[in-house]
């Protein structure tokens, strides 16, 4: 079973960041590396993101560059033979990477993507891309 490494690019998302990441933690593929990237957070995600302690988790802290830089941050600390990135303010469904691996291995593919669904409080839209 190959390593995935899940990229979690972080910034001021406090409120949501609890969910994002244990929907990440109690994936039913084990064999995960997560790496949370703290992009300068104003709030105390930078704080929460050292207070994980699933063994699974590292945390990279740095000054505020944006979403790309995070990723690129991320991509060069990865040491999974595939590469996952879920933005902090989402979470995922607990066998999705399982899912996504299965199909990859299946079809003898490189790459995955799958859809998405975006909560309201009073709605949900669904998306494939």
């Amino acid at each position: 079973m190959e390593r995935i490494s899940v990229i979690v690019p972080v910034y001021n998302v406090q409120k949501y960041l609890d969910r994002c990441v244990d929907s990440i933690v109690k994936q039913t593929y084990p064999n995960l590396e997560i790496i949370l990237v703290d992009d300068g957070s104003k709030d105390n995600s930078g704080t929460m993101c050292d207070g994980y302690t699933d063994s699974r988790i590292k945390v990279i802290h740095k000054a505020n560059a944006g979403l790309g830089m995070a990723r690129n941050s991320g991509i060069e600390m990865a040491t999974g033979q595939y590469i996952m990135f879920v933005d902090s303010d989402d979470y995922i469904d607990l066998d999705m990477i399982e899912k996504l691996y299965s199909d990859l291995i299946k079809a003898k593919a490189d790459t995955a993507i799958g859809g998405f669904k975006r909560v309201f409080s009073n709605h949900t839209d669904n998306f494939l891309l």
